[in-house]
């Protein structure tokens, strides 16, 4: 069964050429272009395994989004790989402290892209497998218990 990736982005073009993209890569791919679309999408049934998630959306901001995902037991475990124009430091951490896995700039590299996508759904598998209890990187493991 093929991983499902959820993008949501306002762009169409974006959106098209990430899809496509992806299809390629072998995964199933949803959009959203709010995020209340985004915020349903992840909540049906199948979730997706990874949402690509642009920050400045018409309706919610992505960091709003990005909470409300985090906040949620149904969601909160989904990888999210922010993408957007808003390159500063301070956006970066915010965007990580609100749980985002990856943050990446726009414009971007559609191969750098899709290479990230396959870690992060490496990384959240693996931490799957050993029950979410440990994280390693390189030869540093961190268990949290």
């Amino acid at each position: 069964m093929p991983r499902r990736i959820l993008v949501v982005d306002d762009e169409p073009d974006l959106v098209a050429t990430l899809a496509y993209n992806l299809e390629r890569q072998g995964y199933d791919v949803a959009t959203a272009s709010t995020g209340s679309a985004a915020l349903a999408a992840a909540r049906r049934d199948p979730a997706p395994d990874l949402v690509l998630l642009d920050l400045m959306l018409p309706d919610l901001p992505g960091t709003d989004v990005c909470r409300a995902l985090r906040a949620d037991p149904r969601t909160a475990h989904i990888p999210i790989v922010m993408l957007t124009a808003k390159g500063d430091e301070i956006d970066r951490v915010v965007g990580f402290e609100l749980g985002a896995d990856d943050y990446v700039v726009k414009p971007f590299s559609v191969r750098e892209l899709m290479l990230r996508v396959r870690a992060v759904l490496h990384r959240a598998r693996r931490g799957a497998a050993d029950g979410g209890s440990a994280s390693t990187f390189g030869c540093l493991r961190i268990d949290r218990e």
